[in-house]
């Protein structure tokens, strides 16, 4: 009798089901959709999930391994909620709201905690930890996890936003998810997975980087030579644990330890994100998955390429030099007038950058009409003649860039440079904007047929003067090739 009690009482043991970490009380789930549940039980076991958002039972039968999936339907934004897993022994969630599920992942920028770095402060960041208490956010962080093996789980933890939370999470991340919360009114999950001095590739799987033979894959451990920087490392420690999350899109931060020492280079970056946007839609089975990124601001490192680094990603943004031309539902976040001190590779304001974020959701995801989501992008070159004879350039901009007009920082326009087909670039010396005010036309005195413009690609473009009227500042932007 006491051996069958044993027995029966260690196949109750085994019978629980097992989630991963994801997936845990408040958690917030993706609304109105599909969304995955998965885990582990007793081999070839029933497992039924019960929804209290709507009474309905999910089943499925765990595998061989043990390993089981299936998806709930998800209401509009609400809760809290509970989500029963049986397969025997019976496992609820709790506090469970239903919303906007978002992956933050990147490298310091991202990781950047709202305390700040050492000596390295985010701005207001005290007053909005004192003010960040809502149990409408939830904040999800991805323990840094570096290895040659892909896992199934992560290592971290729901909490509700609060200023002992709010202290050690993402500041880019929180600043977006905030406002995203705000303007929605509604629940707002952020699952930070990023890690400090990180490379593109070490994101990437090795089928995701087979375009790139200067990335050399690990065969081994032992292959390993950075934690942050070996290709496919951080695919595999913190992001494939989270394949198959049911999310609404991804903001990215990354790019300087790329600028400094990948061994992708900056021209081949382009085509890395693409390659990295189209996979993530693969895995995350959503062809349109919304994607933003930053693109970086001024720093002085006699050793980084930062100005083409901030070509490569806005040619991804345009669809220069990528395989399948301008991508759809992808957003660049221009901060180049973000940076108080230009020996700081962490831009302080981060609270501007999560609002740049947010101004692209809100039109590439949330659809709001009428919104101005970036500065101007650069469309075209042509020369002109002024009322006085003087050639001229006017420059374009991309409709949806301008459409409340160009403006200029002091009425002064700064770190714009021409040239003639000898390429000797001389600083512009007079301008004016078009009678649409949505196009410039500038001319130098030291240049009588100029065909070439600079604007801010140089490696500080810290003299950034040309804004949309909604002040957002225009990317820099150049007409001609090395």
């Amino acid at each position: 009798m006491l051996a069958g009690f044993l027995l029966a009482a260690c196949l109750s043991t085994h019978a629980e089901v097992k989630l991963p970490a994801i997936f845990s009380d408040g958690m917030v789930m993706q609304q109105q959709t599909n969304a995955n549940l998965w885990g582990t039980a007793t081999p070839h076991k029933k497992v039924t999930v019960t929804t209290s958002w709507n009474g309905k039972q999910y089943a499925a039968t765990a595998d061989k391994n043990g390993a089981w999936k299936l998806t709930v339907a998800t209401p509009e934004a609400g809760g809290p909620y509970t989500v029963t897993f049986d397969d025997g022994t019976q496992k609820t969630l709790n506090n469970i709201l239903i919303g906007e599920l978002w992956l933050c992942s990147g490298q310091s920028n991202m990781e950047m905690p709202m305390k700040g770095f050492k000596n390295q402060p985010v701005e207001n960041a005290n007053m909005d930890i004192l003010q960040s208490k809502n149990p409408q956010i939830r904040l999800f962080t991805v323990k840094r996890t570096s290895t040659f093996t892909p896992q199934n789980d992560v290592i971290g933890s729901w909490k509700e936003a609060t200023p002992a939370s709010v202290r050690d999470f993402s500041a880019t991340a929180y600043y977006f998810g905030r406002l995203v919360n705000e303007i929605l009114d509604v629940p707002v999950g952020l699952v930070v997975a990023a890690w400090g001095g990180s490379a593109c590739e070490a994101w990437m799987t090795a089928d995701w980087l087979k375009a790139f033979p200067e990335a050399k894959i690990p065969q081994t451990e032992a292959d390993i030579k950075s934690k942050n920087r070996t290709p496919t490392v951080l695919y595999n420690g913190m992001l494939h644990p989270l394949i198959g999350m049911t999310m609404k899109g991804v903001i990215w931060y990354q790019g300087e330890a790329d600028a400094n020492s990948s061994k992708i280079t900056m021209p081949a970056y382009t085509k890395a994100m693409e390659s990295m946007v189209s996979d993530y839609r693969t895995v995350f089975n959503d062809d349109s998955l919304p994607f933003m990124y930053v693109q970086l601001a001024a720093f002085d490192n006699p050793g980084g390429e930062y100005a083409a680094m901030r070509e490569a990603q806005f040619n991804y943004m345009i669809g220069k030099n990528t395989t399948n031309g301008k991508p759809e539902n992808v957003g660049m976040a221009v901060i180049t007038d973000n940076t108080d001190n230009i020996k700081d590779i962490h831009p302080r304001n981060k609270s501007e950058v999560g609002r740049r974020l947010s101004l692209w959701a809100r039109k590439l995801v949330y659809n709001e009409e009428n919104l101005e989501y970036t500065g101007p992008i650069f469309k075209a070159v042509e020369q002109v003649t002024t009322e006085d004879g003087t050639k001229a350039l006017k420059i374009t901009f991309e409709d949806y860039s301008v459409m409340n007009g160009l403006k200029l920082k002091d009425n002064t326009l700064v770190g714009m440079t021409l040239a003639g087909d000898d390429k000797e670039f001389k600083t512009v010396s007079g301008y004016e904007l078009a009678d649409d005010n949505k196009s410039i036309i500038v001319w130098s005195d030291d240049i009588s047929e100029p065909k070439y413009v600079n604007y801010g690609y140089y490696k500080l473009p810290t003299d950034a003067t040309l804004f949309n009227n909604d002040d957002l500042p225009a990317s820099a932007f150049r007409n001609y090739e090395d």
